[in-house]
């Protein structure tokens, strides 16, 4: 059975994590086969959105594999977590939006992985959270980074330290996913909205996603002078020039990319 399904559907690839016996834990076949499909949907024009969620209603990703875990030494411990911030990170720098469709457990990897998607949208059933502690771990698919940024330090750090698991109505109050839906509305809420963000002109989503990852890390100065010049290059662009017309002839623009 294929750990991850991919499944084209128009302007969005939809991922599915399919492990659901091992309540879709993130094994290394797994995160190669991650490595797999963002790498093919940031060389695809025609994919303009990335959605992610775990086959079944009990777990999006229950945290990494265990069994390999246990087995690492240091050195392989290290080159393990590399290659999944690797892989995370590839998400996350993607250029184009990706969706995270939270349909139960997102536990240590799991929730990492969630994490390094633009948008997270969890089911009311939904519990996440960075249990390593329990294992005598830390987070080491950029859970202590990325957590600390959506959440805060205080937050970040009693989560980390604790090992607690939070709900998804918690998890839509501290900022860490943006919107609860009922299980039953999860798959329909998240089309939609992938269908929304696949119409909107690619160049100007892109170039939204490349001045908040970068500009995160910049001083202010430097960062608002990055967006002034996104801004420049977007302003040299077809589908600037359609969305001003259009708007001035108060029609909806056709964007082609361009």
């Amino acid at each position: 059975m294929d750990s991850l399904l991919v499944e084209r559907q128009g302007a969005v690839l939809a991922l599915t994590i399919n492990r659901p016996r091992a309540r879709n834990a993130l094994d290394s076949a797994t995160v190669d086969a991650l490595a797999d499909a963002v790498a093919r949907a940031a060389a695809d024009d025609d994919v303009r959105v990335v959605t992610l969620t775990g086959a079944g209603d009990r777990a999006f990703a229950a945290g990494a594999d265990i069994t390999e875990i246990a087995a690492l030494g240091p050195e392989a411990a290290r080159r393990f977590a590399e290659r999944g911030q690797s892989v995370f990170r590839a998400l996350e720098t993607l250029g184009k939006p990706s969706i995270a469709a939270i349909n139960g457990y997102a536990l240590g990897g799991g929730c990492e992985l969630a994490m390094a998607c633009t948008i997270r949208i969890a089911a009311e059933h939904a519990e996440l959270g960075q249990p390593e502690i329990d294992l005598g771990l830390l987070p080491g698919f950029g859970g202590t980074q990325r957590l600390t940024r959506l959440v805060g330090r205080g937050r970040a750090l009693e989560l980390m330290l604790t090992g607690a698991r939070i709900g998804a109505a918690e998890a839509e109050r501290i900022g860490l996913v943006n919107r609860v839906v009922p299980r039953d509305a999860l798959a329909t809420e998240t089309r939609a909205l992938a269908e929304r963000l696949a119409s909107k002109p690619a160049l100007a989503m892109r170039y939204i996603l490349q001045a908040v990852h970068d500009g995160a890390d910049l001083p202010l100065p430097a960062a608002l002078r990055l967006e002034a010049a996104l801004f420049g290059v977007c302003a040299g662009t077809d589908d600037m020039r359609e969305g001003t017309r259009a708007f001035l002839e108060k029609r909806t623009p056709q964007f082609t990319g361009r």
